[in-house]
């Protein structure tokens, strides 16, 4: 059974730094890509980064371009989501998901979602 963990999420000041780990147990045999979403208080979910099987190809929603970093490191099954200068409207929970596209695109939607980790930004 795949199962996706997330941990990391906390307290950061504006133009703070955090990362977010996501661990991944029983993965899909095939190839995968993941990413990572955010929802914050009565908004919808939104896609966030997403990184494809190789690790090569990345893709970042505009809001979050040079300031986050999305790395996964196969070997330890784990994605990463390195976030800088944190801005107050980024609190959220944030969630990792393995994607139906293994390059890390998202037309195909998710297959498996994490449960999630809160993040307050402070301002």
């Amino acid at each position: 059974q795949v199962q996706l963990v997330e941990s990391g999420g906390g307290l950061v000041q504006a133009g703070g730094s955090l990362r977010l780990s996501c661990a991944v147990s029983g993965p899909p045999s095939s190839n995968y890509g993941m990413g990572w979403f955010r929802q914050g208080p009565g908004k919808e979910r939104d896609i966030i980064a997403g990184i494809g099987w190789s690790g090569r190809v990345t893709n970042y929603a505009d809001s979050v371009k040079g300031r986050f970093t999305i790395v996964r490191d196969r070997a330890k099954n784990t994605l990463y989501l390195q976030m800088n200068s944190r801005k107050p409207e980024g609190t959220a929970v944030y969630y990792c998901a393995i994607l139906r596209d293994a390059s890390g695109g998202f037309r195909y939607g998710v297959r498996y979602w994490g449960n999630g980790t809160s993040v307050t930004v402070s301002s």
